[in-house]
């Protein structure tokens, strides 16, 4: 082969190889280039409003909410059930003296005392009706030392005694009863009037007295269980109890009567009967 041909060949293998190496470049810069989007999606425009669907279930109860303002103050209530009785307070200072109340009516009038024995004394006539007159002043002497120093008051059957000491109901009839008597009953209007003067006179304002309705609510009976038909005497208004607290009864200085606390101390009146002769 001439040296024409061999420079030919040469040739034609370094265009064969630049060639090879052009189409290498151009695969790599394709291969390098991103990937054209196959598919667009179209802008479609939205369609007309559905009919409403069926209500679905209800969903998991939600997280509580923060605490809103406090609310303007609403409407009294009505007046709830009683509740549990609450501790004994103290007692109060007793209050001072009121005014002097009205006379009270006339008692009722006794029965005539038997007839009287035409006696002819003769000289001694004197004698007796001196020793009639110092017997009158006698017993005028006690009955003063009894009602005023002693501080007792009586009729034909009983004596009534204020005990100047405070205590509670309960403690009151006690007292009276390991002494022999009872926490005074006023049964009628002469024995009320008499126990309601020796409470104003004495300066005190309010006393228990023997009545109550510790066993059934509203029906009040003296301390001897007796009910109270023939004779009661309560202030205007009373008795009321609207919380059931009040099941003991006290006397004021005017003679009325007024349902109070059982727990309450204050003096108290007690009664004894006289031994018959």
């Amino acid at each position: 082969m001439s040296a024409f041909g061999v420079l030919l060949r040469s040739n034609q293998f370094i265009l064969l190889l630049l060639f090879l190496l052009q189409i290498q470049s151009l695969g790599l810069d394709i291969d390098s280039r991103p990937t054209p989007e196959v598919c667009t999606t179209p802008t479609i425009s939205p369609g007309p409003k559905g009919d409403d669907g069926e209500k679905g279930d209800p969903g998991e109860e939600g997280k509580d909410g923060k605490v809103g303002r406090k609310g303007p103050k609403g409407l009294k209530g009505e007046l709830g059930d009683r509740g549990d009785q609450g501790s004994i307070g103290k007692s109060g200072p007793m209050g001072q003296k009121g005014d002097k109340g009205e006379k009270g009516l006339l008692g009722m009038r006794g029965g005539k005392g038997k007839a009287g024995t035409i006696c002819d004394c003769g000289r001694y006539r004197k004698v007796v009706g001196q020793l009639d007159i110092s017997v009158a002043r006698l017993k005028k002497s006690m009955k003063f030392v009894k009602n005023v120093i002693a501080g007792i008051r009586e009729t034909e059957e009983k004596f009534y005694y204020i005990v100047q000491e405070e205590k509670n109901y309960r403690e009151s009839l006690t007292h009276c009863r390991i002494r022999g008597g009872m926490l005074a009953m006023p049964k009628d209007e002469t024995v009320n009037n008499l126990i309601a003067d020796y409470v104003s006179k004495s300066g005190f304002f309010r006393v228990f007295i023997g009545v109550n309705d510790l066993e059934r609510e509203g029906q009040f009976v003296f301390t001897d269980n007796t009910p109270l038909q023939n004779y009661s005497n309560w202030k205007d208004g009373e008795p009321s109890d609207p919380y059931g607290q009040e099941d003991c009864v006290e006397m004021l200085s005017s003679g009325r009567w007024n349902d109070t606390g059982c727990h309450l101390t204050m003096y108290f009146v007690c009664e004894f009967v006289k031994k018959k002769k």
